[in-house]
């Protein structure tokens, strides 16, 4: 359940200033810029699923075409950043003495490039024996390109909460720099904590999987009027809406929670996703929101109003899926990455440009979220398949070492 709006988003510069670097200092990453020419491409990667059935012969070839589907998209597109939005690995797969090893090949080809990076973390990334925090700790082994970071803390918040700000192409790199856009990221929670079991049945315990208060607190007070000037971005890994026929038709994020917290099968919706909601509906100058882990969702749809089984009125902001980057989990969907283009000379009117680059090269759902999406007509995209090439599925056993 990766969160990122971009992303995977608010303005909120007076919570805690970012990290600047001074002159000649390599220890700090360099700050995130426009380009020469006024802009700035994010390439979002999400559901990769990472070591699923590592101990099959197929799990492994899963994650090499993974990779090929990474280095095909960065040949093809000229990003300044790229974002991990949700479930990297397939934890239930991990074991606790390598359970991170994967973020190495996750990165390689990001590295070799010399990109930025910036991550949200879905269910599938907290497990028993797998924790977010323990990611967050291998992706800071390279400080100049992680941007990842945790800015709320506690013990229901989540791991990846946190903003990072883009600054103008003119900036001279002095401290009176002032951003022009912030990428906003939120974790939304979901898979089960880490190395802990029920004490009566035994059973791996489960957490809550929505945008916690204490999140949205932190959100509310860093908005701002000073900040107005600034346009938020947002990314965020799991969906809270409904749409209506013209669109599929979502699960909130707190479905199969009670009201009270607790879950179970008499539960249905419990509505603790109402506050993040109302939160990016309240958001003034929010761009867009870019979420993962639907697989096989990759539309965008501009919430303007009260939506079935929702009680929040939506403000007119995009929300867009991506598409599914990996071989592991579901789906035999063609696989590929969303890119956003920001303009920086296009700020004022909150425009983006977004398409999907194809694991073929293809670009396909390219669209302009302005004032008049919804209403501009845009060819459809095809709803193609793909299938590992080199994966033999005929073999399939059980974890080894468990029951």
């Amino acid at each position: 359940m990766g969160l990122t709006l971009f992303a995977t988003l608010f303005a909120g510069l007076a919570l805690s200033s970012p990290l600047r670097r001074a002159a000649g200092d390599s220890s700090l990453p360099p700050p995130l810029r426009f380009t020469s020419n006024g802009t700035f491409q994010i390439s979002i990667f999400e559901d990769l699923h990472f070591g699923e059935n590592a101990w099959d012969t197929w799990g492994p070839q899963q994650d090499l075409n993974t990779v090929k589907v990474m280095n095909e998209v960065l040949d093809a597109e000229t990003q300044q950043l790229v974002v991990l939005n949700g479930d990297l690995i397939t934890g239930e797969n991990a074991y606790l003495d390598n359970a991170t090893v994967k973020i190495d090949q996750i990165v390689a080809p990001l590295l070799a490039r010399d990109l930025a990076w910036a991550s949200t973390y879905g269910n599938h990334d907290s497990q028993y024996n797998l924790s977010r925090h323990a990611i967050l700790a291998r992706e800071h082994r390279w400080p100049r390109h992680a941007r990842t970071q945790q800015m709320v803390h506690g013990p229901d918040a989540g791991v990846s909460n946190y903003y990072l700000p883009v600054y103008p192409s003119s900036s001279t790199g002095s401290s009176s720099d002032a951003p022009c856009l912030l990428l906003w990221f939120f974790d939304s929670r979901g898979g089960f904590q880490f190395q802990r079991r029920n004490a009566s049945s035994g059973a791996h315990i489960g957490q809550p999987d929505w945008v916690d208060q204490s999140v949205v607190t932190w959100l509310e007070t860093h908005q701002c009027p000073p900040c107005s000037a600034i346009q938020p971005l947002l990314l965020h890994p799991l969906p809270s809406l409904r749409v209506n026929d013209d669109a599929p038709n979502l699960a909130q994020q707190t479905q199969g929670w009670c009201a009270d917290g607790s879950n179970g099968p008499e539960s249905v919706y419990g509505g603790q996703d109402v506050p993040f909601m109302r939160a990016l509906a309240s958001t003034e100058g929010l761009m867009a929101v870019f979420s993962g882990h639907d697989h096989g969702d990759t539309w965008c749809y501009q919430w303007d109003g009260v939506l079935p089984g929702m009680e929040v009125r939506g403000s007119g902001v995009n929300l867009c899926f991506g598409q599914h980057s990996g071989y592991g989990g579901y789906g035999n969907w063609v696989r590929g990455s969303r890119q956003v283009l920001v303009d920086q000379r296009k700020l004022g009117g909150g425009e983006v440009e977004t398409w999907i680059r194809l694991e073929s090269g293809e670009v396909v759902g390219r669209v302009e979220l302005n004032a008049t999406y919804g209403v501009d007509l845009y060819a459809e995209t095809p709803d193609t398949m793909t299938h590992c090439p080199t994966c033999n599925y005929s073999v399939i056993t059980n974890m080894p070492g468990t029951k």
